[in-house]
């Protein structure tokens, strides 16, 4: 007489794959190297910076771009 392999039902399959897939996320949880309070403040500067100046950079071109229109609408009106 062969033997069977006896199948699982659909909710045994099922906790076993969410078993599988909580193990698996302690796992990656685990290799996660977490920035140092000093990387932070750093990057936090550096970010920062690039903002303000960037802000300034638009404004800038937005003041000039305005004073052009508005030479250019006295000129033609």
């Amino acid at each position: 007489m062969a033997e069977t392999a006896k199948k699982e039902n659909a909710v045994v399959r099922f906790g076993k794959r969410v078993a599988k897939f909580v193990r698996d996320c302690k796992g990656e949880v685990k290799k996660i190297v977490w920035p140092t309070p000093k990387a932070v403040f750093r990057n936090m500067a550096v970010v920062l910076v690039t903002m303000i100046v960037l802000g300034i950079f638009i404004f800038l071109l937005d003041t000039v771009f305005m004073n052009l229109l508005g030479l250019f609408m006295e000129i033609s009106g």
